[in-house]
């Protein structure tokens, strides 16, 4: 066998091995979601603070007694509904569906102030569709064209909070799932050769395994093509 073919084998295996301890710390964070949600928590906070914002600043956010009644289309209700979606991995544009459903539900003459400071409409433009949809009757076509514009500003805010959610969610999983294969790495040199050099090279293993985890495949097929490629020019 060539060097270079030597050199290829063990690029491959380095990569391979990498690659296996970054999908590991992957699914040990995953794991998390069996206690309370886990990693799937982190996010959330940004869909609590948008769906909030439709709500009065006093509105209870959380059971303060355990025989408390929540009621019904609350922010409470709301966010208890909203956050199993989120963590049950809900497919994201059926979550924003869901929250923009429930918010329009609610949406009547008693809760238009709240409404109106969340999009920045004016409280006369809403609380006039408020009371012709409350009664079911026909909007006119200047109406027509405010509950649209509403439409679209409850669907800009909820996308909002639900693509800053989404991020935090991802960048926070693949943090998590960098430090815990930074704590593997470590300890599996540890374990082979208790020096300075091979926890110094378990870090650095550790901290490239999980970027390098969902390219690994691609990243070894191209580094034997490029090897493939060299030694043609080398015959």
């Amino acid at each position: 066998m060539s060097t270079v073919d030597i050199s290829t084998d063990l690029i491959s295996q380095c990569i391979g091995a990498a690659a296996a301890l970054g999908t590991a710390s992957f699914a040990l964070v995953d794991a998390t979601k069996a206690f309370g949600g886990g990693v799937s928590n982190c996010g959330f906070g940004e869909i609590e603070k948008v769906v909030a914002s439709f709500f009065p600043p006093d509105e209870p956010r959380k059971i303060v007694n355990t025989q408390d009644v929540v009621p019904p289309l609350g922010l409470l209700q709301l966010l208890q509904t909203l956050r199993a979606n989120w963590l049950n991995g809900t497919a994201l544009e059926g979550q924003k569906a869901i929250a923009k459903s429930l918010l329009k539900l609610r949406f009547n003459t008693v809760n238009i102030q709240s409404y109106a400071s969340a999009t920045g409409m004016k409280v006369e433009v809403l609380m006039t569709l408020a009371e012709k949809i409350g009664r079911g009757a026909s909007l006119t076509l200047p109406e027509s064209d405010a509950w649209a514009r509403f439409d679209l500003l409850l669907t800009a805010i909820l996308d909002q909070g639900y693509e800053r959610a989404d991020q935090i969610y991802r960048n926070s999983a693949k943090a998590m799932s960098v430090v815990v294969s930074m704590v593997l790495a470590v300890f599996g040199f540890y374990i082979y050769e208790p020096t300075a050099l091979s926890l110094g090279l378990g870090l650095i293993v550790g901290l490239a395994a999980t970027p390098i985890a969902p390219i690994a495949k691609d990243l070894t097929s191209a580094i034997s093509a490029g090897v493939k490629v060299a030694e043609t020019f080398r015959k």
